[in-house]
């Protein structure tokens, strides 16, 4: 006799079996769980005649008997309610698999839950047995969806002879109707299916028919829930397409252009559920705006640098358009053996979809006091700029800054007092395929910048370049072994040394470039004074880093590393050199907001080095 197992597809998106074959079956093959009641322990035993532990993985993942346990929930009517409950879902487990002749057997204490009353659970329950016979996988003996979007073809798995899971079939209708909403058809759905399992063979007969629609453009955006938002500025930092063809990935560029701003804790895009006469298909946008208010704080220790500590304040719609006003504040080098105490104070205030939805204009301000070991400075700067994300295949990782910036700084060192005058052209571009800034694992991080800049009274013109390149790769179970690696190379070109901006000069040693190092011990000696040369920043570095993160535990990770500088006296890294580098470990503690870092370095070369250095912050070193 032929068996057959029809299912509906609904709604272009969900399908469902139902069924369910109670019998007694042994297994060679269980896993032993166990909770305690205040008669004694309590064990879960899962046996699974097929010795596969993806099925009997899958069995465990899905029984809510498994998690009754877990949270101690253990009365006779908790289990009695979770295993009545498991039939059906490990039943539909085994559907995704494939497996429709399945026999599955729940016993508590020995007697078949599905037999006992919902009314009638056992005061306690000591023994659960759950007992499953998957039966045979079930192959497609036919696997017809139609029809596809221009360029779509249905998956490997979804072919004649491949296992017939419902996850199978449910993924590949969906997959159809996706690639029919990518080609613009934003109605596209499931018009109907014939799904017939056959018993005798063991084989499952397939076929979706899909529904295109019309192809469709975008219509008018509808906006509710907003508050201090002005409704004019959101739609300009939301960029709705209207008129456009229909794209699914373009209502997500929305999502992200309104997420960036930092102004909603919640958005809601729904397309209507009606077309307009001419094919156009309204949206509607609901939005839940955060308090604008924020707040935080940072901090780094060493223990020859001395302590960091910064904070910031931060509104993020401060004239209702998305404006945002950031205030930060950082004191550097407190109790340093080196140098003196560093001051920074920024102002910085951004306007999003200033000239296009992708662009933010900024505004800023920022004022220093440096005291270093061989000179102390005061600097003021005014920056005018724009920052760019370009929107492509690879999302929105890819980002530009042009900018034009004024600066003004007093040097005094052992030449005397030295007034800069500067104004820049700075322009940098970053890319930034990292898995997770914070915490990398994987994939690449590229930045550069090119200032090009003009001089007035003694200061030099030329242009200063900056580029960096950050690598990381990981290994083993759970990505336990990750191997990151960084490069740095900078130089100045145009202009002499003594005639270059302090702070445009280049440094080595300490936790951001060669850790075992003194912070900025490794310059060069070549400004000509009354007491002879003094030591100053080069025209060019070079930094290489490398790390290999063992993550531990959960919580816990181990570093090991090792770091190394070079700086030049002349541009395009020539003239005299000077060179250190520094090793050590490391561990990390992982927090909500970013490991903990903690590393221990010496000097491995050079000759600046002065002990063992102690560094202590958050977030990985980069």
């Amino acid at each position: 006799m032929r068996g057959y197992l029809k299912a509906m597809l609904v709604a272009g998106s969900a399908l469902g079996f139902c069924g369910m074959a109670l019998a007694q079956s042994s297994s060679p093959f269980s896993g032993l769980f166990g909770g305690k009641t205040d008669d004694g322990p309590v064990s879960l035993d899962f046996r699974v005649t097929e010795d596969e532990d993806d099925i009997e993985k899958a069995i465990r993942n899905t029984s809510l008997l498994s998690g009754a346990l877990a949270e101690d929930r253990i009365s006779g009517q908790d289990l009695l309610a979770a295993a009545r409950a498991d039939y059906a879902r490990i039943l539909g487990a085994l559907y995704d698999m494939g497996h429709y002749s399945a026999v599955i057997d729940i016993t508590l204490d020995g007697v078949e839950a599905a037999e006992i009353a919902p009314l009638d659970a056992p005061e306690v329950v000591r023994s659960v047995v759950v007992s499953v016979d998957p039966g045979p996988a079930f192959k497609f003996s036919r696997a017809a969806i139609g029809p596809l979007a221009p360029g779509r073809q249905a998956s490997d798995d979804y072919r004649r002879g491949e296992t017939a899971g419902t996850g199978v079939i449910k993924s590949e209708a969906l997959s159809g109707v996706d690639g029919w909403r990518e080609y613009g058809h934003a109605k596209a759905d499931v018009s109907g299916q014939e799904i017939v399992a056959d018993h005798n063979q063991n084989s499952v007969d397939s076929r979706v028919e899909l529904a295109p629609g019309p192809v469709v453009t975008f219509g008018d955006l509808h906006i509710s829930g907003y508050e201090r938002m002005n409704p004019r500025r959101l739609r300009k930092i939301a960029g709705f397409p209207t008129g456009e063809r229909f794209d699914p990935e373009k209502l997500e560029t929305v999502r992200k252009r309104l997420r960036r701003t930092g102004v909603f804790s919640a958005m809601t895009l729904e397309e209507a559920d009606l077309l307009a006469p001419d094919n156009s298909m309204d949206v509607s946008l609901a939005v839940v705006e955060q308090k604008p208010r924020r707040i935080g704080a940072g901090f780094e220790l060493s223990n020859t640098d001395g302590a960091m500590v910064s904070a910031y304040w931060m509104h993020r719609n401060l004239l209702g358009g998305g404006e945002r006003l950031r205030i930060d504040a950082k004191v550097s080098d407190i109790g340093s053996d080196t140098s003196g105490r560093d001051e920074e104070l920024t102002f910085r205030i951004g306007r999003p979809a200033t000239i296009t939805p992708d662009t933010t204009a900024y505004v800023e301000t920022k004022l220093e006091r440096m005291r270093e070991e061989e000179y102390d400075s005061d600097n003021i700067s005014v920056t005018l700029g724009f920052n760019h994300i370009f929107r492509d295949e690879e999302s929105d990782k890819l980002t530009a800054d042009i900018a034009v910036e004024y600066e003004v700084s007093r040097v005094t060192d052992a030449n005397g007092r030295t007034d800069f005058k500067v104004l820049s052209f700075p322009v940098g571009a970053t890319w930034d395929r990292r898995d997770e800034p914070n915490n990398a694992k994987r994939g690449f991080y590229l930045s550069g910048e090119a200032r090009p800049f003009k001089g007035f009274g003694d200061t030099g013109s030329g242009v200063r370049a900056l580029g960096e390149m950050r690598a990381f790769r990981s290994v083993g179970e759970d990505d336990r072994f990750t191997f990151a690696g960084r490069a740095r190379l900078g130089t100045i070109a145009g202009t002499e040394i003594e005639r270059t901006p302090r702070d445009y000069l280049f440094f080595s040693g300490g936790g951001g470039t060669v850790r075992g190092q003194p912070y900025e011990s490794l310059g060069v000696r070549e400004i000509s004074g009354p007491d002879g040369t003094i030591k100053t920043g080069g025209m060019s570095v070079a930094n290489l880093n490398a790390e290999l993160r063992w993550q531990v535990r959960e919580k816990i990770g181990l570093v090991l590393f090792a770091d190394y500088g070079k700086v030049w006296t002349e541009s395009g890294f020539g003239g005299n050199s000077d060179w250190h580098s520094g090793a050590g470990v490391g561990i990390r503690y992982d927090t909500p907001i970013g490991p903990l870092r903690f590393d221990v370095a010496g000097p491995t070369g050079g000759d600046t080095g002065n002990g063992v250095q102690l560094y202590l912050g958050l977030g990985q070193a980069f």
